[in-house]
């Protein structure tokens, strides 16, 4: 099963194009969508959980038309936004059950069966009946990818979801997701560049409601080879260097800026030619 984004579009009633004749085909995986914050990301996850219609254009997961069968498409979608509510005063295990019921889950055994193993697999049964105000940031994240495996959906969207949590926290909840990208579409949209490295062999880089680029994270790094150099100048360079080279990325070290630039040549004698990563890869496309 294939989700197929076809010349999609959205414009905000305050003139902002948030989306510009958006064109993917997903297949089943781990899928990273990347880009600074107002790239249009959550305006492309909330079109394609049916939140919102886009004004142009079509999406197809499988057979089911999104924009004109939103019920269907709800029965197979598994949805992690980026913020989330909750009932403070309600443990994890009831709150699930709610929400299973809500799928239509009604079998009680059926229900606790596929409550029990959910938390079980998100590593949150023994503190199942703690309220969820008393959960960290970590464990309401794997609380939302608990709710969002109900009912055995195709499609997972996760918005931002290692946002805040401590490292730890973060390996646990990409482990998850890295089990889930087995049989599913997995569509990871996020600002952070080591999540979508670790995480997705297909990304796609946008910004202002356009995808920029697509390709695998590997292959766009070794297409960057040779064109990165750096140095390390004084913070009060930094203005002068910009004028005369594409400076990508500028970074606090001991009190002074490393700078990187991407070009086909040795800016000047003074570079030091240094291997790309993901994060030269992103810079250089969003800049």
């Amino acid at each position: 099963m294939q989700l197929v984004i076809s010349h999609v579009s959205k414009t905000y009633s305050n003139g902002l194009k948030a989306l510009n004749d958006i064109n993917l085909t997903i297949s089943p995986g781990m899928f990273g969508l990347l880009g600074p914050n107002g790239a249009g990301k959550s305006t492309l996850m909330r079109t394609i959980a049916t939140l919102q219609d886009p004004d142009e254009g079509s999406i197809m997961l499988g057979d089911i038309n999104i924009v004109k069968q939103k019920e269907e498409l709800r029965k197979v979608l598994g949805y992690l936004p980026q913020d989330f509510g909750f009932y403070p005063k309600v443990n994890a295990e009831d709150m699930l059950h709610h929400f299973a019921v809500l799928k239509g889950i009604n079998n009680k055994a059926e229900r606790k069966e596929l409550c029990d193993a959910l938390l079980q697999q998100t590593n949150l049964f023994e503190a199942r009946r703690r309220n969820l105000s008393e959960y960290s940031g970590g464990m309401r994240q794997r609380f939302g990818i608990a709710q969002a495996l109900l009912g055995n959906p195709q499609l997972i969207i996760v918005d931002e979801p290692t946002a805040g949590l401590d490292p730890a926290e973060r390996n646990r909840f990409h482990n998850i997701l890295s089990d889930l990208g087995e049989n599913i579409i997995v569509i990871l949209s996020t600002h952070i560049v080591e999540d979508i490295k670790n995480l997705c062999p297909r990304m796609v880089i946008m910004n202002r409601g356009q995808v920029l680029l697509d390709g695998k994270p590997s292959d766009t790094i070794r297409d960057m080879k040779n064109r990165i150099w750096s140095l390390i100048i004084d913070k009060s360079e930094l203005e002068a260097y910009r004028e005369k080279y594409r400076i990508i990325s500028a970074k606090i070290m001991e009190g002074r800026l490393l700078i990187h630039v991407k070009s086909d040549e040795m800016p000047d004698a003074a570079f030091v030619a240094v291997e790309p990563d993901l994060e030269d890869v992103y810079f250089s496309n969003i800049l």
